[in-house]
């Protein structure tokens, strides 16, 4: 494995210290919990080893999203990011290919690079809305493709894929004998109806999610990957244990205590996200320098800087002068125009504060031609 440090997390605003970010528009979750605002008992809890799966009523809890799915379909692990790398490193060897869909979250690319494996993307363009077909995606598939890599809502831009183009790719994936990756940790954040839980379709498919971004459970480092395939959940389950055995039974009791009262949090949540959402949407509409594709759920958004400008200049204005903070492109393999923002964690002032330092930044190295 060759491992090397990802721009997003060298960059992160925990790594840079949040004392220095005044307003931070780079996270990609919602605005992380308190501890004291959750209804939460854990004065029996037996501070022991626990369920090398993950607690059976957590897990449980999970797989009731889909009458296709049972418990013993679900893994939980370190976060979203620890069962990536455990299908990464179960699935692929650097005789394997991987298709992937790009900009993607940097796990998604980085982990096969340090396999070594043959990789193929699938570029997601911003004038055909980061959408791409099934024939995108067909056309790339080889004797060795081992595994299909995707996000859903799209992580930067928050595009939905459709549901009917969701069902053609798992039927695709069991067609041609591959797996099919879901990261579906912003499926909760939906705008509209909710996608089918991809890992239900059909064995080949698997899915990733956590408590992080739609909860603003990150703290607790809970995610988990689904799949109806038992060979593979037993090799998932033996990575599992080789790397951590299990998890934390105090994160499990708090992720499980919480997701049963969900729907309460849940709707709290929401309407700040609307409420940022349409403060966003407002800044956008009239920021002449700015475009954006409107994403379809999640919390962050890729838009770019339309008009020619010194990028090194302008973050360097917009960090330094401004202490504000957003994801730049290069964290996505992008060029620097693009910016993803994250709205749905800062409270609603700092939002409206730092959006309108990105403006005040492109005012000072924006001189439109006469």
């Amino acid at each position: 494995m060759d491992y090397k440090r990802m721009p997003i997390e060298v960059e992160s605003p925990e790594e840079m210290g949040y004392d220095t970010i005044k307003y931070n528009l780079t996270e990609s979750s919602v605005t992380d919990a308190v501890l004291t605002n959750i209804d939460l008992n854990l004065n029996q809890l037996v501070l022991c080893y626990s369920h090398h799966k993950g607690k059976p009523e957590l897990r449980e809890l999970i797989a009731n999203e889909s009458a296709e799915l049972l418990a013993e379909n679900v893994l939980i692990t370190a976060g979203a990011a620890s069962a990536l790398f455990i299908i990464s490193t179960s699935l692929l060897c650097k005789d394997d290919h991987l298709i992937v869909v790009r900009p993607n979250y940097a796990t998604n690319i980085e982990t096969p690079r340090a396999i070594g494996c043959e990789i193929d993307f699938v570029e997601l363009q911003f004038e055909t809305g980061f959408t791409f077909t099934l024939e995108d995606i067909a056309s790339k598939i080889k004797p060795n493709t081992k595994l299909i890599s995707i996000t859903n809502p799209h992580n930067p831009t928050g595009v939905l894929i459709p549901e009917e183009l969701l069902f053609q790719l798992a039927a695709l994936a069991k067609e041609r004998n591959c797996f099919l990756l879901v990261d579906e940790t912003y499926r909760d954040l939906s705008f509209n109806n909710k996608p089918a839980l991809a890992a239900s379709l059909n064995d080949c498919v698997i899915s990733v999610a956590s408590v992080s971004k739609a909860y603003g459970l990150p703290g607790l480092r809970i995610g988990w990957l689904i799949t109806r395939n038992q060979s593979l959940m037993n090799t998932f389950l033996a990575a599992k244990e080789q790397i951590f055995i299990c998890n934390s039974v105090i994160d499990e009791e708090i992720a499980f205590q919480y997701l049963l009262q969900k729907d309460a949090y849940f709707s709290v949540i929401k309407k700040h996200i609307q409420t940022n959402y349409a403060i966003l949407s407002r800044w956008i509409q009239n920021e002449p320098r700015m475009e954006m594709v409107e994403p379809g759920g999640g919390v962050v958004c890729f838009p770019r800087i339309k008009v020619d400008v010194d990028l090194v200049k302008f973050y360097e204005i917009l960090n330094t002068k401004y202490k504000t903070f957003v994801g730049p492109g290069h964290w996505f393999e992008m060029p620097k125009n693009y910016l993803r923002i994250g709205y749905g964690w800062p409270k609603s002032e700092e939002l409206s504060e730092g959006l309108s330092n990105i403006s005040k930044s492109l005012d000072e190295v924006y001189k439109p031609h006469d």
